[in-house]
């Protein structure tokens, strides 16, 4: 049997392969003309939702568990990525469903062991993840499922610092209110099976709705005043929440788009804009806990914050403006930004854990 630490590494190379993989795609559909393949253009969304995103979410979870076969989902789920990558359909998306339905059953187990209202949260994610998964199966186009993938990674996240806000002690009108967001957009979700439009604008409101939440009652707003990595990650946070009502509030204006401009503001406020930041502020903690490699802090972090933060203004003001060089450029620079993030975080990787300390001859 493969060793904890092994697995987990391995697993976050297949990660950040799919990762990678999946920026050049979306580089080539967002106009650029780069070297590709059909199968790779067609599988950007898998690969950066179940392959990267899936598999790191739930490598997590199996750290922190420590038993074997709270693995499953990961593996499944990079597997699904990588068989989607190849054109081995329908093995590619039926690998990945597995993978949503097995993190659905290590939820439940998680929830059993301990009832709470962030863990609940989680389990609601991965069933949307697993939802979304079932509807992409069943032959739907992708966009018919982006909304429900979405949701995995707003649920999970919302779940996530609901859970480190224990220390504020949140009142029980303020956990109520709480509940209101990702049901209105679990609701949505339903709703777009039967109306697509009506249901992109349900879920629209239970985006904002939690954004305005995580805002106002997330630590972030009183860590923000601290100093170096404390307050790195407050801003990464609140810059995100800024995204997440953005994307909540084009939801709700422009509703069921299917392609074009509005689609991609639709989906890159928030998953760019509102995701990449959470992935921005915890790869300093993520890492230390899944593969036991320390990630100092360093000031030069906000170089790749501000650029996609940025580069994402300008993509949304080209979508919005019809403005076809300002929405390619800004996605360049988007995958810029993400690509200067992997490198920040590898180097302070490799010097903080791998470099040899020189030695000064007597």
């Amino acid at each position: 049997m493969i060793p904890a630490l092994a697995r987990a590494r391995l697993l976050v190379g297949l990660a950040l392969f799919a990762l990678l993989a999946g920026l050049w795609a979306a580089l080539t559909r967002i106009g650029w003309e780069w070297p590709s393949f059909d199968t790779l253009v067609a599988a950007h969304g898998p690969l950066m939702i179940a392959g990267f995103f899936g598999t790191l979410v739930n490598l997590e979870r199996a750290v922190a568990l420590d038993r074997p076969w709270a693995y499953a989902p990961s593996a499944l789920s990079a597997l699904g990525a990588l068989a989607t990558l190849t054109g081995f359909f329908p093995a590619g998306p039926a690998l990945i469903t597995l993978g949503s339905l097995a993190a659905v059953g290590v939820h439940l187990w998680m929830l059993r062991r301990h009832t709470a209202m962030h863990t609940g949260a989680m389990v609601c994610a991965v069933i949307a993840w697993a939802g979304g998964n079932l509807v992409w199966l069943s032959g739907a186009a992708i966009f018919h499922a982006a909304i429900w993938w979405m949701a995995f990674l707003v649920l999970t996240i919302a779940g996530e610092r609901l859970e480190l806000g224990r220390v504020l002690r949140p009142s029980r009108r303020r956990r109520a209110l709480f509940v209101a967001g990702p049901l209105v957009l679990l609701a949505g979700l339903g709703v777009t099976l039967a109306d697509f439009d009506a249901g992109i604008r349900l879920a629209g409101v239970g985006l904002l709705a939690l954004a305005l939440w995580l805002f106002t009652n997330d630590v972030a707003r009183r860590t923000v005043r601290g100093s170096g990595l404390t307050r790195y990650i407050a801003i990464c946070l609140l810059l995100g929440y800024g995204w997440l009502a953005i994307g909540g509030v084009l939801a709700i204006g422009f509703g069921g788009v299917l392609a074009g401009l509005l689609y991609d503001a639709e989906l890159h406020a928030v998953l760019l804009g509102f995701v990449f930041s959470m992935i921005f502020a915890h790869m300093p903690i993520i890492l230390p806990a899944v593969m036991h490699l320390s990630v100092p802090y360093r000031s030069t972090y906000y170089l790749h914050v501000g650029l996609l933060h940025a580069s994402l203004a300008l993509r949304i003001a080209g979508d919005l403006l019809v403005s076809v060089p300002a929405r390619q450029w800004g996605g360049l620079l988007n995958v810029v930004a993400i690509l200067l993030f992997l490198g920040a975080t590898g180097r302070q990787v490799y010097l903080a854990n791998f470099r040899r300390p020189t030695t000064t001859a007597q």
